[in-house]
């Protein structure tokens, strides 16, 4: 279990590490949009490959930051009758949950977007939109999006077996709970008080 236990904590710190990362690309995509619009208004011109970048950097946001939304137990939930029950119940429901739904349904999608990306590399597929980019970067989002979240998965599944064999706290409870937007607004506190 000590091992299981060290492979969830890396699982964890990569997907953290990729979450975290993730938070930045949605400012790139803020200026990019504001780049975008002030170009077309005040110069009258318009590029597919802004809008495209923008889809892009949405895309890589919500597909990467899939298992980081997981570690943080952030995903939707309906708690009303989960969050009645006790713990040990709770972490069983998430580990049938796991195991039955969301590692079949991730593994599947992987597989399914697996060739897609494969043709549009080896292709050099590029959209159809005049101007528009290469599309290999956006198709391997999703195999490894998903592959991101299935770590993810595999980590929460083996806390929970340990929380029930009595050899790890409760998972759930040690979630901070402050939200995302609040650590992002930490971390760029933070960055400006450095920078000062």
């Amino acid at each position: 279990m000590t091992l299981l236990l060290r492979l969830s904590r890396l699982i964890d710190a990569v997907n953290d590490l990729v979450g975290r990362s993730v938070y930045w690309l949605v400012l790139a995509m803020v200026l990019i949009s504001a780049a975008n619009a002030i170009v077309r208004k005040v110069f009258n011109y318009s590029s597919n490959a802004f809008l495209e970048a923008q889809w892009y950097l949405f895309s890589a946001v919500f597909l990467l930051a899939a298992g980081y939304t997981l570690l943080r137990n952030e995903h939707v939930r309906i708690d009303v009758i989960a969050g009645r029950l006790s713990p040990r119940a709770q972490a069983w429901i998430d580990i049938l949950g796991t195991l039955f739904f969301l590692f079949p349904m991730a593994l599947l999608i992987m597989w399914l977007s697996w060739p897609y990306f494969v043709h549009s590399y080896v292709d050099g597929e590029v959209s159809g939109s005049a101007g528009g980019l290469i599309l290999w970067p956006a198709r391997a989002l999703i195999p490894a999006g998903f592959a991101l979240l299935v770590l993810q998965g595999l980590s929460e599944l083996i806390k929970r077996v340990a929380f029930i064999a009595g050899k790890g706290p409760d998972p759930v409870k040690r979630h901070d709970p402050h939200s995302a937007e609040a650590e992002l607004a930490e971390e760029i506190r933070k960055l400006a008080e450095d920078k000062a």
